[in-house]
């Protein structure tokens, strides 16, 4: 038999050679990654069960890779890796499974199905009863004044035979005649009458009663302690109008001593809460008053001007139920997790807010009981009521649902509206407000996506109105009614938790130090740093700029009088100002006191902690748990050692050196500052050695003498901005940014840069970016 012409076996393989991949070489990298690191890593990254559990993702470059695998891998013993190996295997891994490009391609990104954080069910409550009050918060803003407005009347007693023309009721005493009431604001509420008093009138007077009106502003959420010291009569009222419901009720002296009550209550951050306090004299022979109390996180202090305004607002509805904590293993606090005890709070919060609102209906559905109307009235509020909670019109459907059999089968409308509220705030179309409508978002859709990613809420009166109105439809009118809300205290208290969160100042709140070294480095110290860290926050951010590279890159501490004296930088003032310093010893955040001593022992300085919290927060880069934690024992070194020459020793192993060659050089370059950050040029009585080299994303080496190269690299830098978006976008969307698109984190980060990294346009450009967006693939229900 002939033999088959050259065509005919050419031919006859062309559909094979034309096949991609049948006869193509396995990549050289994987094979040396199947031999060297699969074993531990897995063999498409996802990480083995008690070797190295975290999948091999991020964002370096190849080159930075290559550079990482060869100096720290394998960890047993790095020499097995040679240069041309970890470049084989860097290239291999970048685009198999390492990089963003390739985890979207293998894992495509999906939003995570989840009901409202904790924050987010507290906001929408009261926001939702909110839109049946008017008043400032409500329907125009808190008053920007400060201090409260005080009102003293003096009242001049009938002398033995004499006819009282005139009668005080609250306390039951008649008088000859009342002198002029004097009205003034003030800003803070610490009075001893005697020759300062506001008028001689008063000071003369047997007795007076004085009152002063206005709201407190809660900075934050948290349980708030109120005092009032008085010798005389008192009353304070917080959050509630009625009478006989106030917060602290010293109305009955107990004799001539100056006497202190107190009582704590539950705020949420964001508002502004009705204060009444009231001040009455009778025959004593002396009179004073004094309005204290202790924040969240603060020291026990009489009310700041600037924490008090002289409007009047409503009552507000706050769910003081007991949440279980939100999920936070993202790194962000999520509502992806339902328990049984999560589902009973929520029980207990609709059973709560039902009452409030029954006891309330008056007021709330402008009704009397016993009106014609008064039927219709209530029906009308519970559909309001539900269309404000669902965030849209009700359907048909839903509104023969959740209002229409209620009405009909209760034995009263009061029942019904019962019934109505506990039904809407327990179903899913409350609780997961990211309940997909359609494929594109519709003008209601977006005003819920716009209130929960600014406020953590429910659409305002303003924001809904636009919505029916067709007004939400375009980029350029989504833009416009973010802007209007960024200006709202709720989006400046959201931005709190924020910083709270990408500071990691939880540390910092249970942060102690050795009273021996530093005695006086006091609660009300701590407090002090606590406030400028958070004032200082807030001029950057609500500055004209808000430029992103001033809180890392700023060369000043906001500090008063007692932060001066410890620092070293006199101040004279109890009000906090600009201190300058040395552009090398001080730098935005990174190196604030606060900030270094929670990032600290309670002796000495921790590079570890602080490098940790550098490489991950501020420079972005991802760092594995450790295998095995090492604990420091100072005990356990030479005592002549630096704490610098403790961590090298410390760290020196190659499974150490895997994380520890980024984490040390961040956190060494902080070593001249001592537990309480302050600066020091000697450790141990040598000299501080801050220099060392970091390896950057892209692999390029970048000389460290001290923080202002760490700022300077970070702010300059894209990896350091995306770190920040991406921190920034987890907070507020509670989502991962890949979920919104593969490019997202690409075009955030070439906006920010473009407006000069103005963090308020950040916010807009995210609110605006995450309410427009088309809707995507929801993960599986938790």
């Amino acid at each position: 038999m002939a033999a088959p012409s050259p065509y005919f076996r050419v031919s006859w393989l062309l559909p094979w050679l034309l096949t991609p991949y049948v006869f193509a070489a396995e990549h050289p990298g994987a094979i040396v990654y199947k031999k060297l690191c699969a074993e531990c890593h897995g063999d498409r990254g996802q990480g083995v069960e008690d070797e190295y559990d975290e999948p091999l993702t991020g964002e370096k470059s190849i080159e930075a890779l290559a550079k990482y695998i060869d100096r720290t891998m394998p960890e047993d013993d790095p020499e097995k890796t040679t240069a041309e190996d970890a470049k084989l295997v860097a290239a291999y891994m970048h685009d198999a499974f390492y990089s963003p490009a390739a985890q979207a391609r293998l894992n495509p990104p999906k939003k995570e199905l989840s009901r409202l954080t904790i924050d987010q069910f507290r906001n929408s409550v009261m926001d939702v009863i909110g839109r049946f009050r008017m008043g400032p918060g409500f329907d125009r803003p808190i008053n920007a004044e400060q201090g409260l407005k005080a009102f003293y009347r003096g009242v001049e007693l009938p002398k033995p035979g004499e006819k009282a023309v005139d009668t005080t009721p609250k306390n039951g005493i008649k008088a000859k005649r009342p002198n002029k009431t004097i009205e003034k604001v003030e800003p803070v509420i610490s009075f001893h009458w005697g020759p300062d008093s506001p008028d001689k009138a008063v000071l003369e007077a047997e007795q007076f009663q004085n009152r002063f009106e206005g709201s407190v502003v809660a900075r934050e959420t948290g349980v708030y302690e109120f005092a009032v010291k008085s010798e005389n009569g008192f009353r304070l009222w917080i959050n509630d109008t009625a009478e006989g419901d106030a917060l602290i009720d010293g109305w009955v002296s107990a004799g001539p001593q100056v006497r202190e009550e107190k009582k704590s209550i539950y705020l949420v951050g964001g508002r502004a809460y009705y204060l009444r306090l009231e001040h009455f004299k009778f025959k004593e022979k002396s009179a004073s008053i004094e309005l204290w109390w202790k924040p969240p996180h603060g020291i026990k202090e009489l009310i700041p001007a600037h924490a008090m305004r002289t409007d009047r607002p409503r009552e507000l509805m706050i769910v003081n139920t007991e949440f279980p904590a939100d999920d936070s293993s993202g790194g962000y606090a999520r509502g992806t997790t339902i328990s049984k005890a999560w589902d009973q709070a929520v029980t207990d919060a609709a059973i709560a807010t039902a009452e409030h609102i029954v006891e309330n209906l008056g007021e709330l559905a402008q009704t009397k009981a016993g009106a014609t109307d008064r039927g219709e009235k209530l029906r009308k509020f519970a559909n309001t009521f539900v269309e404000a909670a669902f965030r849209r019109p009700l359907s048909d459907d839903l509104k023969q649902l959740f209002v229409e059999s209620h009405f009909a089968s209760a034995k009263s409308p009061e029942t019904a509206v019962k019934r109505v509220v506990l039904l809407a705030l327990k179903s899913p179309q409350f609780l997961y407000p990211n309940l997909q409508q359609g494929e594109t978002p519709d003008d209601f859709e977006i005003a819920s996506r716009l209130a929960l990613t600014l406020w953590d809420s429910v659409p305002d009166k303003k924001l809904a109105q636009a919505a029916t109105s067709g007004k939400l439809k375009t980029r350029d009118q989504i833009k416009a009614e973010a802007q209007r809300m960024l200006l709202d205290p709720r989006t400046k208290a959201k931005l709190h938790g924020f910083f709270h969160h990408w500071l990691e100042l939880e540390r910092a709140e249970g942060a102690s130090k050795d009273p021996k070294i530093f005695p006086d480095f006091t609660p009300e110290l701590i407090a002090d740093l606590r406030e400028s860290l958070l004032q200082f926050i807030d001029e950057v951010v609500w500055s004209e700029k808000s430029d992103y590279r001033e809180l890392l890159q700023a060369d000043y501490l906001l500090m008063n009088e007692r932060l001066g004296k410890f620092y070293g930088h006199p101040v004279t003032g109890e009000a906090f100002q600009r201190v300058g310093f040395d552009p090398k010893q001080r730098a935005g955040v990174v190196t604030h006191p606060y900030l270094l001593a929670a990032l600290a022992y309670t002796k000495q300085s921790s590079p570890i902690h602080r490098g940790v919290f550098l490489t991950r927060n501020i420079v972005g880069m991802s760092l594995k748990p450790p295998q095995k934690a090492v604990v420091f024992e100072d005990s356990h070194f030479n005592p002549k050692l630096t704490m610098r020459e403790k961590i090298s020793e410390l760290t020196r192993s190659g499974a150490c050196m895997s994380c520890h060659s980024m984490i040390n050089p961040l956190g060494f370059s902080l070593e001249n500052f001592d537990a309480v950050g302050r600066w020091r040029t000697k450790d141990n009585n040598k000299p501080v050695n801050a220099v060392s080299e970091f390896t950057t994303h892209e692999g390029k080496l970048v000389r460290l003498t001290g923080p202002r190269d760490i700022v300077n690299y970070v702010a300059a830098n894209p990896g350091g901005h995306r770190a920040f978006i991406r921190h920034l976008f987890h907070h507020l969307i509670k989502q991962d940014p890949t979920a919104y698109g593969p490019k997202v984190l690409d075009d955030l980060q070439k906006s920010f840069a473009a407006n000069g990294c103005s963090i308020q346009k950040l916010i807009l450009e995210i609110a605006t970016l995450a309410s427009e967006v088309k809707s995507f693939q929801t993960a599986s229900p938790p």
